[in-house]
């Protein structure tokens, strides 16, 4: 897909992806990290795909990101779903959408150099905090 098509496509949908693409990148990393059995696996991974963990993420890349970046970021962030969180925050959870929008819009756009290079960051600033866990 074009960059323009991407950026065209709806927010919810380029969120949809961009869960997809972050969950399976989580999980491809920690198992690279350290052997662990399936349920520590999947504990784990809540630190990174969570909303509040999003939204943290999100709030800490802010300041790199592009325009167009930041743009798509604020169209996922004010998307409006016809869910609603059951363990999140309102505002993670839209910031965590505006994340993962983020996420499959670099995806879909073929900038595969630039998101390899959002999602090392992403899971770095939540794995320096997560080492203490063992």
């Amino acid at each position: 897909m074009k960059e323009e098509q991407a950026f065209l496509t709806k927010p919810l949908v380029l969120a949809y992806i961009g869960d997809a693409v972050f969950e399976s990148y989580v999980r491809h990393r920690l198992v690279n990290e350290k052997y662990r059995d399936a349920h520590d696996l999947h504990v784990r991974s809540i630190k990174f795909v969570s909303a509040a963990a999003q939204s943290g993420i999100l709030k800490k890349l802010e300041q790199e990101l592009t325009d167009r970046e930041k743009d798509v970021v604020r169209f996922g962030r004010n998307a409006h779903s016809n869910t609603v969180p059951k363990n999140a925050d309102i505002t993670d959870y839209h910031a965590a959408t505006g994340f993962e929008a983020l996420v499959g819009y670099l995806d879909l756009s073929g900038q595969t150099e630039r998101l390899e290079e959002l999602l090392n960051r992403s899971f770095e600033f939540v794995y320096a905090g997560d080492r203490s866990d063992g």
